[in-house]
């Protein structure tokens, strides 16, 4: 987590210094710190401190003047549909990378923003610093991670248990700040996305990820030993495996619940194709229906109204499937191998 009383200090600073009001956010336009407020007020800044973000509608007009590519400031103009005053949008970069945004409300000119020059440096300095901290943790995160344990034993990271992993999908169009996360919370960008957290914070966590993402995230089963911590990796990658093909545990779905999932998503493709064998007689409509059935325990009155069909054309379809498989949905051995099947399907490539 940032250093907020640095960051907030430096805020308070520019503020008394400018006389306007100032929010400092970051790339993922995050409230990190505001100073006092001076002059009017608009919805935007409001509600960013109220929310500790800006709204995806306000996001998209700032990022229309092209703030995240911007090497200095940039004049946004008051629009009064989305509540917006006129403002100052000040990149913080550092090293030619932009970390966050500082906002000033009214117009500025050079010679006003020229007087903060350090202060809104030293700001972009910090952002950095914790960015680059967080990067240093990713790679000993992945050391701790991984399946092989003489990787394991060269991870320098000193934890306390339990600790739950979070595996979440990664997005092309969306990017969640990870270096914004909970001190104590280790996490890593890639494919997935990998996270380590203590086990009371791991569901709020999972869940805000996912949010920002707009993916799916699985959660591991927690393990006291964070030496174990890569069981609960493999588990929450299992879990998100899962998440991404039932719509019943998306968006987030957790290891500890997913029953015979569990062993579905343990198996590689060879052994899915067998299993999944079993009904490739089945068009979509079949396949449909007589996993609706068995998903609702053989109780043709419920599979006919969730499905919106007369109990007849349900008896009709389910004959139909029977004849195309050789299988007996009435005999517990041949409706467990399709159900397995029809499971299996979905998790194929």
């Amino acid at each position: 987590m940032h250093n907020t009383d640095d960051l907030q200090e430096t805020v308070d600073e520019i503020a008394r210094v400018l006389g306007v009001s100032a929010t400092l956010e970051d790339r993922s336009f995050r409230l990190l710190a505001y100073g006092a407020q001076h002059g009017d007020i608009d919805t935007v800044r409001q509600e960013s401190i109220l929310r500790r973000r800006a709204s995806r509608e306000v996001r998209d007009y700032f990022e229309r003047f092209g703030i995240a590519r911007a090497e200095g400031p940039v004049r946004i103009p008051a629009d009064q549909e989305l509540g917006v005053l006129a403002r100052v949008c000040v990149p913080l970069r550092h090293a030619s990378v932009t970390y966050g945004y500082l906002w000033l409300l009214g117009t500025l000119g050079d010679a006003e923003l020229a007087r903060i020059q350090r202060l809104t440096a030293r700001a972009a300095a910090m952002l950095a610093q914790e960015a680059r901290s967080r990067h240093d943790l990713g790679r000993e995160l992945a050391a701790l991670l991984s399946a092989d344990p003489e990787e394991r034993a060269g991870a320098a990271i000193e934890l306390a248990g339990p600790v739950t992993a979070i595996a979440v999908k990664e997005s092309q169009e969306r990017v969640a700040a990870l270096w914004t996360l909970p001190r104590g919370v280790l996490s890593r960008a890639g494919r997935p996305v990998a996270v380590l957290a203590p086990s009371h914070l791991a569901g709020e966590i999972a869940g805000n990820l996912q949010t920002a993402y707009g993916t799916a995230a699985g959660m591991g089963a927690p393990r006291r030993d964070p030496a174990d911590a890569w069981q609960s990796w493999r588990e929450a990658k299992h879990a998100l495996r899962i998440a991404e093909h039932f719509p019943r545990f998306h968006p987030v779905a957790r290891w500890d619940d997913l029953g015979v999932h569990r062993l579905l998503a343990r198996l590689g493709t060879a052994d899915l194709r067998e299993l999944a064998a079993e009904t490739a007689a089945l068009d979509a409509e079949l396949a449909h229906t007589v996993e609706t059935y068995l998903d609702l325990g053989g109780h043709a009155q419920k599979a006919a109204a969730e499905l919106g069909i007369h109990r007849q054309t349900l008896y009709y379809r389910l004959g139909k499937a029977e004849r195309l498989t050789g299988r007996d949905l009435s005999d517990g051995d041949d409706r467990l191998a399709v159900h397995l099947a029809l499971k299996a399907v979905r998790l194929l490539p």
